[in-house]
């Protein structure tokens, strides 16, 4: 047969299952990138928009994207105990990802009765957040597993890139949805009918892509659903570890700068609605600017990581975000918001990079996943409390535009203290100048949420042989 003998035919077998395997879980990882980006940019992105369709007010549509983010970022405390109640990352994934498709539900339901009530609104969101982050940790160590290290870099090179495509189509489409939408109200003088229903249509569309994100996910493979090497520290332990290292001055100073970004960061979608009346389509082409200038930006820093090192760029990039929010206060111009915010996406770019290359690079390869939880929780921490307390000052002066303007520049104050903490941080070696993300959520002013890919990392665990030979030994024989 062919030359084999008997005894060869089950090792050939084995061998070509695996090559199908790893092949099949490429290809719907990419998938999955694809379905969950085209969600992001319908779903989410637009939910601060809803909440002032529907009259809840500026502040809370600030409120509902910022502060249920902590709520993500506490679930993932229990995800290591879940993983192991289940047995398996990837159950745990499935099940998060089906909250987080669900979340939506609720909101269709809003959005076709024209009402939602506020803490209904807060609820829901905290639902899609429980979901989303809480898949972070789970799901790094499950990739990390399925995709060989000759080829992680190229390969989530190519599906950040490929998600990045999808989130900008799914939020330009949604854009232009919008405005078609309140166009037509507009002719016919009805009062949000048909944006409303244009809102019904992005969640359904929202929920049934993460139901297909889901699907893709369900097909992958779980060759070692429980891997034995990988260190489960909690928080305070890692407090204890890290506080006086390298990693620990450096994730002070992220947790420093992300309570300042959000004291504006969550109030610029309200600030231009109500206070500069930009339409849907305005909204939508201002974050496409900050996006896509983020995008062509992004492999630059990289080149600058490699030539100068992260530690120079993390200190232009942190000096580069200094003056973004209070550009928002000089003028309403909306060609001058255009330059700001492709200005902010290359800020942004070298920013979020460099920290990201900078702190995981800093920490040793089987304690990332454990670390990367203390990460989430206290950046959703800085989040919340930057975005309540800038609530609390919106609400106590009325909403006018001049305390809109106000917060932008206490913002920028904020960002420039921070930079005592910053050369407080010694240089740090890392050995690569990239890191592959998973988009998490966009902002207005051209900062997200992105889940770092540990996997994209050079020597991102270091498993027994027998998780190591399957995926290695399937890449060789692919080739």
């Amino acid at each position: 047969m062919n030359g084999l003998t008997t005894d060869e035919m089950p090792a050939t077998t084995t061998r070509h299952q695996r090559v199908r395997s790893l092949k099949h879980n490429l290809r719907v990882s990419q998938s999955d990138a694809a379905s969950f980006g085209v969600m992001v940019g319908l779903g989410e992105t637009y939910l601060p928009l809803f909440v002032l369709t529907v009259g809840l007010g500026e502040v809370m549509s600030g409120l509902v994207v910022s502060v249920p983010v902590l709520l993500g970022g506490a679930l993932q405390m229990v995800s290591p105990r879940a993983v192991r109640l289940l047995g398996s990352h990837k159950r745990w994934v499935l099940c998060c990802g089906m909250l987080q498709a669900l979340s939506f539900l609720p909101l269709i339901v809003a959005a076709i009765a024209g009402h939602i009530p506020a803490w209904a609104a807060m609820l829901v969101a905290s639902l899609y957040w429980a979901g989303n982050l809480g898949t972070g940790p789970a799901w790094n160590v499950w990739i990390g597993t399925l995709i060989p290290r000759a080829i992680r870099a190229h390969f989530f090179a190519k599906r950040t890139r490929l998600q990045q495509l999808t989130v900008l189509a799914g939020f330009l489409g949604g854009g232009i949805a919008l405005q078609l939408g309140k166009r037509y109200d507009l002719s016919l003088g009805t009062e949000n009918e048909h944006t409303l229903q244009v809102f019904t249509v992005l969640f359904g569309l929202a929920f049934l892509c993460r139901i297909v994100s889901i699907s893709f996910l369900a097909s992958q493979s779980e060759p070692h659903p429980l891997l034995p090497d990988m260190r489960r520290l909690s928080p305070l332990q890692q407090l204890r570890q890290y506080r006086h290292s390298a990693g620990g001055k450096l994730l002070a100073y992220i947790v420093f700068v992300q309570f300042g970004i959000w004291i504006s960061g969550p109030y610029f979608t309200p600030f231009m609605r109500e206070k500069l009346g930009f339409t849907y389509l305005d909204y939508a082409m201002l974050i496409g600017f900050s996006f896509v200038s983020k995008i062509i930006a992004l492999p630059l820093c990289g080149r600058l990581a490699k030539r100068l090192g992260a530690r120079r760029l993390l200190t232009l990039g942190g000096i580069g975000i200094i003056p973004l929010a209070g550009m928002w206060s000089v003028s309403g111009n909306y060609a001058w918001l255009c330059c700001t915010q492709i200005a902010a996406g290359i800020a942004w770019a070298a920013y979020e990079l460099a920290f990201l290359l900078l702190f995981f690079e800093s920490i040793p390869a089987t304690e990332r996943v454990s670390v990367l939880t203390l990460f989430n929780l206290l950046n959703s921490a800085a989040l919340a409390a930057g975005a309540l307390l800038a609530g609390l000052f919106l609400h106590l002066a009325g909403e006018q535009r001049w305390a809109y303007e106000v917060l932008f520049v206490v913002s920028s104050c904020w960002r420039t203290l921070a930079l005592i903490l910053l050369w407080r941080v010694p240089e740090i070696r890392v050995t690569s100048d990239e890191m592959s993300v998973q988009i998490e959520e966009l902002r207005a002013s051209g900062e997200g949420i992105d889940g770092p890919i540990l996997s994209s990392l050079p020597d991102e665990t270091r498993r027994s042989p027998g998780v190591a030979n399957d995926s290695e030994s399937a890449f060789e024989d692919s080739r």
